[in-house]
Formats: structure tokens, sequence, C-alpha cells
């Protein structure tokens, strides 16, 4: 891997522990970490990248998706129902996938995340019809060049038990657990700089049983591997969880042994002071999934109030069928604006909403060695032309949150360059798009 130099950078945002801006130096990259940071940095045979004119921020991370969705943006009969409502419209067609749409649709998620400045991204594989595996979106993962966490979820409660899911689309729940551990001892590298980390990822409180749910946890401490799962997503979902377990959903977790710094939760929409203050305790991760919240009608997350109590979050773009795209940029900007809604103009800053974009993700995900641009870490780097039309009159460019681009100029994952110039440079994004729209109208026709 030749060594890189990004030379003479406008502003470098770290994401350190005091937010730290640098300005007009360069970054050295070497053998996927980040080597030296200053001015007039010199490194014989190291490729020179001018990166004046330009904001360089760590690479953002998202916490929460299902890649698989990018196959079903914009279906009707989905487009304006509640969280339950939608996934009885959905799970139908998402009942004809097989392997190459799971392959492909990854393909396609990863590469609108690669283009938003994503470099770490995890994925809730959770159904797997007719012979699907999270083989498929690893591969994919491996071809796009993201750093990957995927995991392994599942659903074994259908509709003939009580729970939401055709039962065509669950699955035996030993032969979920068997799955879990093929895929962990398969793929999951626990050492730094790792690009492949796999969780297990019971779907939700709703589509799973109790035991798969405790049983899951014991097999995920077991082999080492976090866990996630969606949680609180919205009042159908507090209504749920008091009627079925008499609780709500935060005793829920932690009666099942689901709470903890190797946890984090997907939404927690409609989490109580109570529950803020376990996960506070615990370590517990919240994935907040701002525009999916708004999509589907769920509510805002009250992230001010768990930022304040200590709670780790990062930020999700959650799946494409209830989010439409899957820009963390504008994640980040809908996180700042909908906090300010509900809590003022002086509720959030931009500059926090870029560190939940970045540092906030990686503490979720526990990578200590992602998410800041210091000496010694991941060189997971993203690159924003701050000389356009976005940027145009801005006097504080590197505000990028409030006037800034929402697509990246050039992206760097352990070092290689996956995005230049704008454009993708490790697929033929063009002919995977031709497929996914092919595959899409298959769908579509039935």
């Amino acid at each position: 891997m030749a060594d890189v130099i990004l030379r003479g950078a406008d502003v470098v945002l770290t994401m350190d522990d005091t937010r730290s801006r640098q300005r007009g130096v360069d970054i050295h990259l070497s053998g996927g970490v980040i080597a030296a940071i200053g001015p007039d940095l010199v490194v014989e045979g190291a490729e020179i990248v001018n990166v004046s004119g330009c904001v360089v921020t760590p690479g953002l991370v998202n916490t929460h998706h299902h890649l698989y969705q990018s196959l079903t943006k914009a279906v009707p009969g989905g487009q304006d129902a509640l969280l339950f409502g939608w996934l009885q419209t959905l799970y139908p067609i998402w009942s004809k996938f097989g392997p190459e749409e799971m392959y492909i649709s990854a393909q396609v998620g990863l590469a609108e995340l690669a283009l938003s400045g994503c470099t770490l991204t995890s994925d809730h594989l959770y159904l797997y019809p007719n012979g699907s595996r999270l083989d498929d979106t690893i591969a994919a993962a491996s071809e796009v060049g993201l750093r990957f966490h995927p995991t392994r979820g599942a659903m074994s409660i259908g509709e003939s038990n009580g729970g939401l899911p055709p039962d065509a689309l669950v699955e035996a729940e030993p032969a979920i657990l068997d799955d879990c551990i093929r895929v962990i001892d398969a793929f999951h590298d626990a050492s730094e700089g790792a690009m492949v980390r796999v969780g297990v990822a019971p779907c939700s409180p709703f589509s799973v049983s109790r035991d798969l749910m405790r049983d899951a946890a014991i097999l995920a401490r077991d082999k080492g591997v976090m866990m996630h799962t969606h949680l609180a997503e919205n009042d159908e979902d507090i209504t749920y969880s008091l009627e079925k377990f008499g609780c709500r959903p935060g005793q829920y977790a932690e009666d099942l042994g689901w709470t903890g710094d190797d946890v984090w939760h997907a939404h927690c929409v409609k989490l109580d002071g109570q529950e803020i203050d376990l996960f506070s305790r615990s370590g517990t991760g919240v994935s907040h999934c701002p525009c999916s919240n708004c999509r589907l009608g769920s509510g805002i997350a009250p992230i001010r109030q768990m930022r304040d109590a200590g709670v780790k979050v990062g930020l999700g773009v959650d799946g494409s069928a209830s989010n439409d795209t899957g820009n963390l940029m504008g994640e980040a900007r809908q996180t700042m604006l909908l906090q300010r809604v509900q809590n003022g103009a002086d509720a959030m800053s931009a500059d926090e909403a870029l560190f939940i974009a970045t540092r906030g993700g990686a503490q979720v995900l526990g990578r200590v060695d992602c998410g800041q641009i210091a000496v010694g870490l991941r060189a997971d780097i993203a690159i924003w032309d701050v000389t356009g039309i976005e940027s145009a009159g801005s006097w504080d460019p590197a505000a990028l949150v409030l006037a800034g681009p929402n697509k990246v100029r050039d992206l760097f994952v352990e070092g290689r360059r996956v995005v230049a110039g704008g454009r993708m440079m490790t697929i033929d994004l063009g002919a995977v798009i031709a497929r996914q729209n092919t595959l899409a109208t298959k769908l579509a026709l039935g």
C-alpha cells in the first residue's frame, strides 16, 4: 500500500478529546494508519493529494442500516404508513429476495454511504429468504472497500404465533444460533484495524422470543462480539412491550442481558428518563436514526437528554425503505435540527452533530481505533471540497452541517482511496445501479 500525503488542508476537524481544529497542515497515511500530522511533511515516494480548499474530517460512522432495503425505496403502500403497517407492506416483497438481491443492494447502499463520507458502517440483516446469507453483504463490502460491522439478525416468531412477520420469513431458533456461530467463526476479526467485525442481532422484541434474546446475549458474550437490536422505536412498540412483557422496553432489555458496553440499540425514540439513566450507567449505546424516525412518524428521540446523561450516541441512516436515501451528513444535519426544534436553537451545535456522526458512532461500535484524526489511528478520512456553491458565502466553511457539501470529494478507508473526485473508485457504479434497477423492476412486477 503506497504512502499518501494529504497536502495543505484548509481545516482539519480532528474530533479528538478537545475537538481541535488544525489549519494548513498535511496528513501522512501509511500502512493503514495516520502516521503524521503537520506542516510541509516530506515522505519519499508518497503520493501527494492536494486538499487545499477542503475541510478534512474523520470518516463518518453509520451505526444502523438495512442495506437490502435499497432495493425497495419509495414503495407504494408503504410511503405513508407507521412502522407496523409499513413492515407488513414490505415483508412480502422482501420474501422474494435471494443472494443476488442481497449482494447488489448492499453494493448500492454501501456506495451511497461512501459518497456521503462514511468509512465504517454496521448492517442489520434479519431475514434470509431463498438461500440468502450474511456472506452476501460481507462480499459486497469487501468489493466496495468500507470498514464493515455486519450483524447476524433474525426473526423467529411469525404471524401464526402472534408475531408481526409472515411465517415464511422466520427461522427456527436453533438454526439461528448455529448460523451466528458460523459467521462469527468465519468472518469476525477482533484485532485493531479490523475491516470486518460480526455482531449478533435478533430483529426486535416483537419478532423473536424471550429465549432467543437471552440465548443470543449468552452466545455473543461467549464469542466476544457486540449485540444489536431495535428498541423503543415508537408508541406501538411501547404498547406491545407493556402488553406482551408487562414492562417497558428498557426493563425488558435489562432483564434479558441486553444492556452493557457491548450492546447498542437502534432508534430508542421513546426512552424515558429511567431508561436513559439505565443506558448511561450500563454503557449501552444508541443508534439515532432521525430521518427514518421522521419518515415513519415515530417521533423525536431525546438525544439532548441522552448526551447530557452520558449515553453513547451515534447516527444511523436506517434502511432505504424508511429513509429513501443513505446520506450520513444529511442525518447529522437532521439530528441538529430536530434537537433545536424540540429544545431550542442552542440545543445542539453543528460541531456536536458532526462529533456524533464520527467519533460518537465509533464509540457506539466499540472502535477506539476509528472516529478521529490522530497519529496512530486508522487512516479513515473524508475530504470535503468547500469551494463549491454549497459553501459559497459561508463565514465558517468548517461548519459542514450548516452550509457545506453533503457528498465527499475524496474518501480514504484504511489508507486506500475509495472515492476520488466524487466518483467511486472500487466498483463500476453505473453497472451496479443498472443491475439494481433491473432487479427492482422485477420485484415490482411480481
